[in-house]
C-alpha cells in the first residue's frame, strides 16, 4: 500500500552533504545582528507584506495583520477552522511574501518524528554519521492538519518551537532567523485525529479562526480565483534580512511598568477565575507582551498602549485557557470570559507622555 506521508522542503539540502549549521548568537540572521529599521522603512515593508496577502485572502485583513504580528513577535501561529476557508492559503501566502526558505509538512498518522527533525545517516565512505536535516530546517514551516499526526510526532516540534533548535542523537542544531511554524487544524472532523496537548498549544503564540468571508468577498473570490490559484502571482516583497531587521525593531519598542502590571493582572485574573479550570501560563503573558509590541510597531508607535494588549489578548490567550465544566455547559466561551476580565480590570492612569518615558533604560 502506498504511503500517504508527504514532506516537502524548499529548497532541499544538497544530496550527499552533511548539515553543519553555523553557531548563532541568537540575536540576528546567520550570526549577525540586524540593523533596526527606521519608522518609514518599517511601515513600507509591512504594507507590502499585508498588501500582498490581502490580494489573495479576500476580506480577512485582520487575520493577515495578526499573522504578520506573530511573525514579527517571533511566535508561531495556529490556524484553526472548518475546511475550505483559506487556512493553508493564508499560511502559503505569508510564506511566499518573504524571500526565505519554506517547508511544508503534510501531517498524517504515519508521519515519523525524524521526518520533521531529521536523522543521522551512516556514510560508508567517511565512516561517520552525517545529519540530514528534516522539514523543520526552514525559515517558515507550514504544518498542514497538524492534529492528524500522532502525539509522538507532534512532540518533535516542541523543542524547535520553544528553543529554536533541534537535538538529534545528542547533538543540537540551531535554526535560522526568522523561524516560524504556521500550523493548521480542523476542529470539526475528529475521526483519525490526535488533539493537541496543552503543552503543544501553549507554544503557539496566537490562534486564528478564519471564519467564512462576507458576501462581497465571496463573490470577489468566485470572480478572481476560479481560473487559477492566486498564489501563482505572489512574489517575495521582502527578504529574510528585512524580516530580521523588522523583528529587531519590534524588540526595541518600549513597554512601561504600568503595561507590564496590566499584563500580569490579566494573567492572574484568568488563574483566579472560578469559571476556568486552567488559566494563562507565564509563557503566554510573555508572548502577549511580545505580540503587543509588534502591534504597536505596525501601528507606527515605538511604545505600547493598553489597547495594544487588549487587541491581541483574545488571539493569544483564548486557546490556552480551559473552561470549567459548569461554565462550558452554561454557554460561556474563552473569549467571553476574557472580555469580562478586560471590562473588570482597571487600567492604570498614566500622566501624559508616561507611556514613552525612559525608553532607553529598557
Amino acid at each position: 500500500m502506498e504511503s500517504k506521508r508527504q514532506v516537502t522542503v524548499e529548497p532541499s539540502p544538497v544530496p550527499g552533504e552533511a548539515y553543519s549549521p553555523l553557531p548563532r548568537d541568537g540575536a540576528g540572521l546567520n550570526g549577525h545582528r540586524p540593523q533596526v529599521m527606521d519608522a518609514e522603512r518599517f511601515h513600507d515593508a509591512s504594507e507590502r507584506i499585508l498588501g500582498s496577502i490581502n490580494k489573495v485572502i479576500d476580506g480577512k485583513a485582520d487575520a493577515a495583520k495578526l499573522a504578520l504580528t506573530v511573525l514579527l513577535a517571533q511566535g508561531h501561529l495556529l490556524l484553526e477552522d472548518v475546511p475550505g476557508v483559506g487556512k493553508t492559503l493564508l499560511a502559503k501566502t505569508l510564506a511566499r511574501t518573504v524571500d526565505c526558505t519554506v517547508s511544508r509538512i503534510q501531517f498524517t498518522p504515519d508521519l515519523l518524528p525524524s521526518d520533521v527533525t531529521g536523522v543521522s545517516i551512516y556514510n560508508q565512505s567517511s565512516r561517520q554519521f552525517e545529519f540530514r536535516p528534516g522539514a523543520v530546517f526552514a525559515n517558515i514551516v507550514i504544518g498542514d492538519e497538524i492534529n492528524r499526526a500522532s502525539a509522538k510526532t507532534q512532540s518533535a516540534l516542541l523543542e524547535c518551537m520553544e528553543e529554536h533548535q533541534v537535538t538529534v542523537d545528542g547533538h543540537s542544531y540551531q535554526l535560522g532567523l526568522p523561524f516560524m511554524v504556521v500550523a493548521t487544524q480542523n476542529p470539526i472532523e475528529m475521526e483519525g485525529t490526535y488533539p493537541l496537548p496543552e503543552a503543544q498549544r501553549d507554544r503557539f503564540m496566537a490562534r486564528i479562526s478564519m471564519g467564512y468571508p462576507d458576501k462581497e468577498a465571496e463573490i470577489e473570490m468566485l470572480e478572481t480565483h476560479q481560473a487559477s490559484s492566486p498564489l501563482i502571482k505572489v512574489t517575495p516583497v521582502v527578504t529574510a534580512s528585512d524580516v530580521a531587521a523588522m523583528i529587531a525593531t519590534v524588540q526595541q519598542v518600549y513597554v512601561s511598568s504600568a503595561i507590564k502590571e496590566y499584563t500580569v493582572a490579566i494573567g492572574r485574573a484568568t488563574r483566579d477565575s472560578a469559571r476556568l479550570r486552567l488559566g494563562a501560563s507565564p509563557r503566554s503573558l510573555l508572548q502577549l507582551l511580545r505580540a503587543a509590541k509588534a502591534t504597536a510597531a505596525l501601528d507606527g508607535r515605538d511604545f505600547v498602549l493598553p489597547d495594544d494588549v487588549v487587541d491581541v489578548a483574545e488571539s493569544v490567550l483564548a486557546h490556552r485557557i480551559i473552561l470549567d465544566r459548569k461554565a462550558a455547559s452554561s454557554g460561556d466561551t474563552p473569549q467571553s470570559i476574557l472580555r469580562g476580565i478586560f471590562a473588570s480590570l482597571p487600567v492604570a492612569q498614566e500622566p501624559p507622555g508616561a507611556w514613552r518615558r525612559d525608553r532607553h533604560s529598557v
